[in-house]
């Protein structure tokens, strides 16, 4: 039986292509994104080990601008810890925002990830964290010091003048060396620029003090040993721990961190090779068909029904074995691309080798070889139960009634669960809900998975007048061969449907996620520009004084983060200008007036005055951001903006009582609306800035929708992969379809049918079942997302449901394509069949 196993694969090579092909795609989605994550863990992990491997003790206080409560190191401590017997050097560190200009004037790096940072050489006169390459450190305020990479994009030299942005006015430097350099911010794609420790100082914190210190032991001292003498020195705020610890614990946030990514890919690992399923299945349902005579004769000359189930088993098991070797190739291959892209897109991936890890390979066989056998046991319990007279003798065994009843009956039930578990976590809003829905998609999947088989009949039979009027004899016969066997039609549409299922959805609730973020921005804001830093950080209050004097602008408001603690509870608010935000923003009022403002009382939204229990003339006791308490009246109640805090307050208030202004945003109107000329006004205003993000309401519109639509294409993406091995099940089950008709086909030509109505008939039948899965996934994909979208729906102000209709005529003309596509190889097979030798085919 072993012998007999090997002997099919090699028979039915053609056969099996497109089941080797499925697992193939689908182990390799496996194997690269397991290669690819790990390989990216170990360069992560070995850079935060590298970048600690000269520090014993790491001091950390996270001391900030803002916020008077939590000192840094200062000069005094700093010194006190350096002539402390077990330390052989300790270096204090101060960074935050750096931006880099161009020679064309734009930012070099992506914002988030720009740095800036202290020099601090040691006795030796060298900085051990930074390896110089051109040029030496920067040692007086007026020189800086660039990364490697930072320097080749902005094209500067030893000695150039650099134009460098903080939070600050820009200011420029001139070029004292170029380094290499571990930091993850570099790595990340940003940059880096060293400053003179006093300068960094005061850019970061304040002179004289230091946000960490990293300390490296004297020969024989153990890093315990030094973190015990070092601890009582410390302020309250600071914490101190070993560098080896400080190593675990940021390679422990590395694994975290990639997990999520890692079970996104795999998720469509899995959806990939649940639709392979299908085509494994039905390849191995045709195979035994075609060899009932040789299964009959086996079971004749004595193998047993165990035997003969073994035999396709082990069949399958060397498909899916073959599968598995040439798709854990291929997924090493996937990993090394991913890890180019990356590189292509800004990402630096630390160097380092290529990570095979045990799981990865066994995860990848196991997942080939398991899927293969299991989509092939059902075919193989068929082949078991064909008893041998009645196969000998050419009478297939057809399924029962009661199968088919049974059959039915447990797609209903499944698709009838499925379906209330949609609707009733599309009651429910958040997370809950989305998890019901899940739970509901997966049944409803299975349920209809299980009854298409019987739709596929009366639908197809809608479209069967249309085709006979269309295409003639070649159109009547298509219908009817989709029907003929619905198992089969079943399952070839199965793998289509889910996939458009999923592509579908995700299309719904991009559209209408879209939308609602347009509706958003276009109805909540009146002002032409909105400016931020590059880096997500504050603005500094220049920024503001720097933008009211710009020619042109007629209105201008700051959006300040602070807070108020208001009965032990904490309400974020923004600090705005008054008079002058009404005309920035929409902000209908349900009671008083936004003038208010101007007396310095407050103003609530409707939903925050409602679940509080406040009404306009309220005087509320307050606590305010410097632990100062008083009393503010509420001068008005207004209609939710999500451009905006709850709470709005004057913003002289919040300066009063805060140390330092956190402006995240400044919204402008000027004269003429959005232009060229205005927008050129801001720029120059702003001392060509390339730190400062200047945006008109198309590029806040475009910035809030980016995300959607990233998200969208990253799905399509990788929901292909699907869609592809479901354009191979259509292959199949026409290759296989025109194999077991080839003396009805030599018939039908001897008759008169040409070759290319015989094309036209296969082609037609291709179409009919690719659009019947279409429209099963699309129906599908329309439910759930509109479930999906009922439990966001409380969270997006003026959420409506947006059917996408032009996408899904282009979903449906795309899956006629894909019949079309599909049925080129076995329509130009049948039409060259020999009539004369295909009528005497058995």
């Amino acid at each position: 039986m072993f012998r007999t196993a090997l002997r099919n694969v090699l028979a039915h090579k053609a056969r099996l292509l497109m089941t080797v092909l499925a697992v193939m795609l689908g182990v390799a989605f496996v194997s690269g994104t397991l290669v690819f994550t790990d390989t990216l863990g170990n360069a992560l992990r070995n850079q935060s080990a590298k970048s600690y491997d000269d520090v014993a003790v790491a001091v950390t206080t996270y001391a900030d601008q803002r916020d008077d409560k939590t000192s840094g190191i200062t000069d005094a401590t700093l010194k006190k810890i350096q002539g402390l017997d077990g330390v052989a050097d300790a270096t204090g560190r101060v960074s935050g925002f750096a931006g880099v200009a161009d020679p064309d004037g734009k930012l070099i790096g992506n914002g988030w990830s720009n740095t800036g940072g202290n020099y601090s050489p040691g006795k030796d006169g060298k900085d051990s964290a930074y390896t110089f390459v051109d040029g030496t450190g920067p040692a007086a305020a007026d020189r800086i010091a660039l990364d490697k990479e930072t320097a080749k994009r902005g094209e500067y030299h030893v000695g150039d003048r650099v134009r460098v942005a903080t939070n600050g006015p820009v200011k420029e430097y001139t070029l004292s060396g170029v380094f290499t350099t571990e930091d993850g911010a570099v790595n990340a794609g940003g940059s880096l620029v060293l400053f003179d420790p006093e300068v960094a100082q005061k850019l970061y914190l304040k002179p004289g003090v230091f946000r960490d210190v990293n300390l490296s032991a004297a020969p024989g001292v153990s890093a315990e040993k030094l973190l015990a003498e070092v601890k009582p020195l410390l302020p309250k705020n600071a914490e101190a721990q070993t560098g080896k610890a400080l190593a675990d614990d940021q390679a422990e946030q590395i694994e975290k961190g990639l997990s999520g990514l890692n079970g996104m890919l795999l998720a469509f690992a899995g959806i990939a090779l649940f639709v392979g399923v299908f085509l494994i299945a039905n390849t191995f349902t045709m195979l035994v068909a075609q060899r009932t005579k040789e299964l009959a004769l086996m079971r004749a000359v004595g193998a047993s029904r165990r035997q003969v189930k073994r035999s396709v088993l082990l069949e399958a098991a060397v498909v899916g074995l073959i599968a598995s070797v040439v798709g854990f190739a291929l997924g090493l291959g996937l990993a090394i691309g991913l890890r180019s892209a990356m590189g292509m897109f800004g990402g630096k991936i630390p160097a380092g080798p290529l990570i095979v890890s045990p799981t990865a390979v066994v995860a990848a066989f196991t997942v080939g070889v398991l899927i293969t056998v299991l989509a092939a046991w059902l075919p193989a319990r068929r082949a078991a139960k064909i008893p041998p007279v009645a196969a000998m003798s050419s009478v297939h065994a057809t399924a029962t009634v009661k199968s088919l009843v049974v059959r039915n009956s447990i797609g209903a039930v499944l698709t009838l669960l499925g379906g209330a578990a949609i609707v009733a976590g599309a009651s429910k809003s958040g997370s809950t809900g989305r998890t019901v829905i899940a739970v509901g998609a997966f049944l409803t999947l299975i349920g209809v998975i299980v009854l298409i088989p019987l739709l596929s009949r009366p639908v197809i039979a809608l479209v069967r007048p249309m085709l006979k009027r269309l295409f003639g004899v070649s159109g009547k016969l298509a219908a009817q061969n989709a029907v003929r066997n619905p198992r089969r039609t079943g399952a070839t549409a199965s793998a289509l449907a889910i996939g458009l299922t999923l592509v579908t959805g995700i299309s719904v609730l991009g559209v209408t996620l879209g939308q609602a973020v347009d509706r958003m921005t276009t109805d909540n804001i009146k002002a032409d520009y909105m400016v931020t830093m590059a880096s997500g950080g504050s603005l500094d209050e220049s920024t503001l004084t720097a933008l009211r004097k710009a020619d042109g602008v007629s209105a201008v408001s700051a959006q300040q983060a602070s807070s108020l603690q208001i009965k032990g509870e904490y309400h974020s608010v923004s600090g705005v200008a008054p008079g002058e935000v009404q005309k920035l923003f929409t902000l209908p009022t349900v009671s008083g007036s936004l003038d208010a403002l101007e007396k310095g009382e407050i103003a609530v939204d409707e939903k925050t005055a409602k679940s509080n229990g406040w009404k306009t003339g309220d005087t509320l006791p307050v606590t305010f951001d410097d632990e100062k308490k008083g009393e503010v009246k509420v001068g008005a109640v207004f209609q939710g903006n999500e451009m905006l805090s709850p709470v709005l307050m004057p913003k002289d208030i919040a300066d009063a009582h805060g140390s330092r202004a956190d402006i995240r945003e400044i919204w402008l109107k000027t004269d003429g609306g959005a232009s060229d000329a205005n927008e050129q006004a801001l720029v120059k205003a702003l001392g060509d800035n390339p730190a400062m993000s200047i945006m008109d309401r198309q590029d806040i519109r475009d910035m809030f929708g980016g995300s959607v639509n990233l998200a969208m294409n990253i799905m399509y993406g990788l929901l292909a992969m699907a869609l592809i091995i479901a354009v191979l099940g259509v292959i199949n089950t026409l290759a296989m379809s025109v194999f077991e008709r080839q003396q009805e086909i030599g018939m039908l030509r001897a008759i008169g049918l040409d070759r290319r109505r015989v094309k036209r008939m296969i082609r037609l039948e291709a179409v009919v079942i690719s659009l019947f899965g279409a429209v099963v996934g699309v129906a599908l994909g329309m439910f759930l997302g509109w479930a999906i979208g009922q439990t966001l729906s409380s969270d997006i102000p003026g959420y409506v449901l947006v059917l996408p209709w032009d996408r899904i005529a282009v979903f449906l003309v795309l899956a006629g394509l894909v019949g079309v596509l599909a049925s080129l190889w076995p329509a130009r097979s049948a039409a060259k069949l020999n009539m004369l030798t295909a009528i005497k085919t058995e």
